[in-house]
């Protein structure tokens, strides 16, 4: 079955579509789509994981046409982010 893994940091990005057998996992088709040694600064014991949005557990199994996701950290609270952008904008 098909399944996409992905994962972007603020210079590149990288959605990889891999052929995986049934039973596959989350963590499973992470390690087989190679994108570890493209992103050497993974760590997936501190990043969560999801399946569309959804944050599963390594472990979750795959059904054909699922995209994994590795997420990074958030590293600005969103809800300020439009109030900073409206400041730059009157100044």
């Amino acid at each position: 079955m098909q399944v996409s893994v992905c994962y972007s940091d603020p210079s590149n990005q990288a959605w990889l579509r891999i052929e995986v057998p049934e039973g596959t996992t989350a963590g499973d088709a992470i390690t087989q789509s190679g994108i570890l040694g493209m992103f050497p600064a993974i760590d997936l014991d501190a990043q969560k994981v999801g399946i569309f949005g959804k944050v599963v557990k390594t472990d979750a199994p795959l059904q054909a046409g699922d995209r994994v996701e590795i997420y990074r950290a958030i590293i600005c609270d969103p809800a300020t982010v439009p109030r900073r952008e409206m400041a730059d904008e009157t100044d």
